[in-house]
């Protein structure tokens, strides 16, 4: 995710604080790893840096000053043409799990206990999405799903490689 872009993208509705910015992508967007108020502000003052956003107030308090940020028309620009542009997918050619299975083989460890161990813990972590997907709003619901499916095509492949285990051995390890 683009921290930058995010940002850039909460400030369209208006100018606001790195408080208020913050408090906003948590509850948005971070629900699983919130923002520190240090990225927001190292993340600000690049974008202050780069035109994409510009102090719209500064206000004394009991602490240091707190700047207002509003979004510049480059931001507005920056954060519509970062919308349009489609994500890569990741095909995941380097995947840790295979790397893992190949090492079983190459140093003789039983590597179908490997992905038995990998299936189990891949269906508890969705069992745990399904109950915060029944629990959750409409957003967490959507997080959810795409992480569920996800799993399912992990799940997908650790079943297809268990099937194929001996042919792998042989060509990783003969």
């Amino acid at each position: 995710m683009s921290i930058g872009h995010t940002l850039l993208g909460l400030l369209e509705s208006g100018p606001r604080h790195g408080y208020d910015l913050k408090r906003t992508f948590d509850e948005k967007f971070g629900h699983d790893r919130p923002l520190h108020y240090g990225q927001v502000y190292s993340t600000m003052s690049r974008l202050l840096k780069n035109g994409l956003v510009e102090v719209d107030g500064i206000e004394a308090g009991g602490g240091p000053e707190r700047k207002r940020y509003a979004i510049t028309e480059a931001g507005v620009t920056d954060v519509a043409r970062w919308l349009a542009t489609p994500e890569t997918p990741e095909p995941y050619l380097q995947s840790t799990l295979y790397t893992k299975v190949v090492l079983a083989l190459l140093t003789h460890r039983d590597a179908a206990d490997l992905l038995d161990g990998q299936r189990s813990e891949h269906l508890r972590h969705m069992r745990a999405l399904t109950e915060r997907k029944r629990d959750g709003d409409l957003a967490d619901q959507l997080i959810c799903d795409h992480a569920l499916f996800h799993l399912e095509a992990d799940l997908r492949w650790l079943e297809l490689t268990a099937a194929r285990l001996d042919k792998l051995r042989q060509v990783v390890a003969p």
